[in-house]
C-alpha cells in the first residue's frame, strides 16, 4: 500500500528563482534608505560568489528607522497558494519581507521572519502577506495576485542598531 508520504515525495516541487547569489544578474538590487524622509539609517549591500551581505545601521534621529534593499525583475507568475522560500543567515534579529506584483504601485504586501544567527530556510506563503503602505495596514485582501515583480527586504525595529543579513536564494515554490 502506498503511503500518503510516498505519494508527497513522488509529486515534483515547482521552483522558480527569483534571486541567486551565483547567477551574474545578483546586483540588481538597489537599496532605499530612510533619508527619503529626512532619517540617517544606512544601508550597504555587498556580493560575494556565494551570498549578497545586506548589512548596515539603522538610526531613529529625525523620525527614520528603516533601510531596505530591493529587488526588481520581470514578472514571474505565481498564485496565492504558493509561498517564497530564502535561505538566508540574519543576526537573531527580525526583518520584514515584502512583494509587489507590479512594482508601479506605491503599497507592498509584506510579512515578517526573525532569524537565528544560523542558516536557515525560511517559507514564507504568499496568501499570508497583507497590503501595508507607510507603515499602515490597508483594507485590502492578502495577497491574491498571478504575478510577482519586486521583493524588498527591510529592517525597521524602532531603535537604533546595527544589523546584518545574507541572502543566498529567493525561489517561489509550491
Amino acid at each position: 500500500m502506498i503511503t500518503l508520504l510516498t505519494i508527497l515525495l513522488l509529486i515534483p516541487q515547482q521552483v522558480t528563482l527569483i534571486f541567486s547569489a551565483s547567477a551574474e544578474e545578483n546586483m540588481n538590487w538597489s537599496i532605499v534608505n530612510d533619508g527619503v524622509m529626512g532619517g540617517l539609517s544606512k544601508g550597504n549591500l555587498e556580493s560575494t560568489a556565494d551570498y549578497i551581505v545586506f548589512n548596515g545601521s539603522v538610526s531613529t534621529a529625525n523620525y527614520g528607522g528603516f533601510t531596505s534593499a530591493v529587488l526588481r525583475f520581470n514578472p514571474i507568475p505565481v498564485d496565492s497558494k504558493q509561498k517564497v522560500q530564502l535561505k538566508v543567515k540574519g543576526d537573531g534579529r527580525s526583518f520584514q519581507f515584502r512583494v509587489k506584483a507590479d512594482s508601479r504601485e506605491s503599497y507592498s504586501y509584506i510579512t515578517t521572519f526573525k532569524t537565528s544567527g544560523d542558516w536557515q530556510t525560511i517559507t514564507l506563503p504568499l496568501s499570508s502577506f497583507y497590503p501595508s503602505f507607510r507603515g499602515r495596514t490597508l483594507q485590502r485582501p492578502n495577497f491574491n495576485h498571478d504575478l510577482l515583480s519586486e521583493v524588498t527586504i527591510l529592517i525597521a525595529n524602532k531603535k537604533n542598531e546595527d544589523f546584518e543579513l545574507l541572502i543566498s536564494e529567493i525561489s517561489t515554490v509550491n
